[in-house]
């Protein structure tokens, strides 16, 4: 029932706009009919007459007076001047600009269908509130994103800043392939109810068995039935942020180190995780053989093996293993250049 309650309640930018393009035309006819009408009455004159004065009377054309005018015909012209000319051009103006939006969006649509259909191992944000536009400003240079939206006001946003979006519930089979979910890498729930995150992470492995996908639970009891569901991660916005306040609290210099590698602050230091791949020339070497933090300067802080095991703070020589991940810290360039060699190019 929530569901349906949902798909109820849901009032697409696009009807709305409808709606008003709808409306303008009726005004425009009903303006028209009722200098026609008026003429008829006053002039007592045929419909077409009557039709020909009242456009030219609305649009200033400025004939030459095409029928006589009685002392109250004058003044109904006067009075449908006034107040039918700026009220045509209004008229005029909203079914042009609606026009000429549709028009746009249909080209941008378009485009950005084209280009979702080329992406490929990108990330589906599913929900672009408070939550998902911070991640997307953390995650827009590092991964190409498709954003999954249906409040109009968002959409309208979305479409200004031209990022890449489909329209409509992000737990909706349809729109999610829309979004390219079977090419795509990672999906990240953040929708505002833990009931509709739930629905996205059930429709999402369905549709993409491998896709890893990370959730935020409003309620961390929450928390078991999204792993159930099939997510990777679950986060709780709330519990990371008093965590994060209380270590500032009670630890700020250990708050000050982690925050070391944090976007916003714009350090040029970061954490970053690289896969060792077959063929790579660190793997069956140890970590003092790799010669890594002499050619990089970087810090190996953990090793995540292929087979789950973590291993914090290697000792030099520790070997390292095809298809572990590294876990290391170092300055952006240094780490460019460590990838480089885990990948073996």
């Amino acid at each position: 029932m929530l569901f349906v309650d949902i798909y109820k309640k849901v009032i697409t930018f696009k009807n709305m706009r409808k709606k008003t393009l709808i409306f303008s035309i009726l005004w425009l006819i009903s303006l028209i009919a009722t200098g026609t009408l008026g003429y008829i009455i006053i002039e007592k004159v045929s419909f077409m007459d009557a039709l020909f004065m009242t456009v030219i009377t609305i649009t200033t054309i400025g004939y030459e007076q095409y029928i006589p005018l009685s002392q109250a015909g004058k003044i109904f012209t006067i009075v449908l001047a006034l107040t039918g000319t700026g009220l045509f051009f209004y008229i005029l103006a909203n079914i042009g600009e609606i026009t000429f939006r549709k028009f746009v969006e249909n080209v941008w649509g378009k485009h950005m269908e084209k280009k979702i259909a080329k992406l490929k191992d990108h990330c589906i944000l599913c929900g672009f509130g408070r939550i998902g536009k911070n991640i997307y400003e953390f995650i827009k240079d590092e991964i190409p994103v498709v954003v999954v939206e249906k409040n109009p006001r968002i959409l309208k946003r979305l479409e200004e800043q031209k990022i890449l979006y489909v329209a409509g519930e992000a737990f909706d089979e349809e729109v999610l392939l829309k979004a390219g979910i079977k090419r795509a890498k990672s999906l990240i729930a953040v929708l505002g109810e833990d009931a509709q995150n739930v629905y996205v992470i059930l429709t999402a492995r369905n549709l993409n068995p491998s896709i890893y996908i990370v959730a935020r639970a409003e309620n961390p009891k929450v928390a078991k039935k999204l792993l159930h569901a099939g997510a990777n991660k679950v986060l709780s916005p709330y519990v990371i942020g008093a965590r994060k306040m209380a270590l500032a609290l009670l630890k700020p210099n250990v708050m000050d180190f982690m925050e070391l590698a944090s976007p916003e602050l714009k350090y040029n230091l970061q954490i970053e995780e690289m896969v060792v791949i077959p063929g790579s020339p660190l793997a069956g070497k140890t970590i003092i053989e790799s010669n890594i933090r002499k050619h990089t300067n970087a810090i190996i802080l953990a090793i995540k093996r292929a087979s789950g095991e973590m291993i914090f703070n290697p000792t030099p020589d520790t070997y390292i293993q095809e298809g572990d991940t590294l876990i290391v810290l170092g300055e952006k360039e240094d780490l460019d250049v460590l990838a480089k060699i885990a990948r073996g190019d």
